[in-house]
């Protein structure tokens, strides 16, 4: 019954992310009908020669649609598999790449590229050309990662006082050297440091797609297949090992590819805060905690999930754009206050 439920959700995760996709394609200041849109897509993919159509339509969604709702399918699906196998590593559902400082860091990297990326970084620029911001910014989200696990995880056991007290430090040392950086920036340096501190997806096209996929496809691949250590090191460190896993290889493992991961997403897209604590925790308690559907559950749910707060961003207040990370942070305040309450009253129970 288990299974089954497991793959009825699946089902259900990808249907939700068709619909989602297509919805936030079809709706916006132009509209789109759907049956435009599958003759434009027949046209395009596979020269159908459809009857008449607009042409703006045509135009709309192959420049602007089409590579926002794909690039915020992948980030979704990143960030909320990052924060899934972060949780796992850290057994706790606090654990998110925001909360915890590791998207701070990564958004620091980045603003610090973009104010000093023309003398300081000069040669970074020159040899790694286009990526080199989702590198500036993977490298600010490993450090992050990798410091929180040397404080917070003591004899393979986490401190979580630490793990939440470092993670207050990064971020309030991020906002401090962000607004450093501000001060010196450039009037253009300084739209781009908004973008980074709020997120969006306004600047999606085919390129920063391009740039995303291969970092996006790094981290989910590199994570899947660590459902099953994250399974047994649920049961403690001491029994993961005793079942044969690599407890530091694995936990590597993690820290690389989700600071990959959160690092291209907050490259691309800015700081976008509570998906990867909302994401899995609401699969955790609703349908399994096994992290062998966590993981791919979670990639799905949060593609979706990102594609529609997007689609609220920029249709609530047509013609201006909100913030996307303002809509993350609605839905995820209550559910991080849920987890403080639940895990209150559980201790209280005990």
């Amino acid at each position: 019954m288990i299974l089954r439920n497991k793959r009825f959700s699946i089902i259900s995760l990808l249907l939700f992310l068709l619909c989602s996709c297509i919805l936030s394609i079809c709706v916006g200041a132009i509209e789109i009908p759907l049956k435009n849109l599958v003759k434009i897509l027949g046209n395009q993919l596979f020269n159908l020669q459809a009857d008449s159509y607009p042409k703006q339509q045509e135009a709309v969604l192959l420049a602007i649609r089409a590579p926002r709702v794909l690039l915020g399918a992948l980030i979704g699906a990143t960030l909320s598999m990052a924060g899934c196998a972060v949780q796992g590593m850290f057994r706790n559902p606090l654990a998110e790449p925001g909360l915890i400082g590791v998207s701070s860091g990564a958004s620091l990297f980045a603003v610090t590229f973009i104010v000093l990326g023309n003398t300081v970084f000069h040669t970074v620029t020159l040899v790694f050309g286009y990526y080199a911001l989702s590198i500036a910014a993977f490298t600010g989200a490993f450090l992050t990662t990798w410091l929180l696990y040397r404080f917070a995880v003591t004899r393979g056991r986490v401190d979580i006082s630490s793990l939440l007290l470092m993670g207050i430090a990064i971020n309030a040392l991020a906002i401090a050297l962000t607004g450093l950086l501000t001060y010196v920036a450039t009037d253009e340096q300084l739209r781009n440091i908004t973008f980074w501190s709020l997120g969006s997806l306004g600047g999606a096209n085919w390129k920063t797609l391009t740039v995303m996929l291969p970092f996006a496809l790094a981290c989910m691949i590199g994570l899947l297949p660590m459902g099953k250590a994250l399974n047994a090191i649920a049961l403690g460190e001491a029994q993961a090992e005793h079942l044969g896993i690599n407890i530091k290889r694995v936990n590597k493992y993690i820290v690389v590819f989700a600071a990959l991961g959160v690092g291209a997403s907050v490259a691309m897209a800015g700081v976008i805060g509570f998906l990867a604590l909302l994401v899995p925790h609401l699969l955790r308690i609703s349908v399994s905690a096994d992290h062998k559907f966590l993981l791919p559950a979670s990639g799905l749910f949060g593609a979706g999930l990102l594609v529609l707060a997007d689609l609220i961003a920029r249709t609530v207040a047509i013609p201006a754009e909100l913030p996307i990370g303002i809509l993350t942070a609605f839905m995820g305040v209550p559910m991080f206050i849920m987890i403080i309450l639940r895990s209150r009253k559980e201790r209280s129970f005990l």
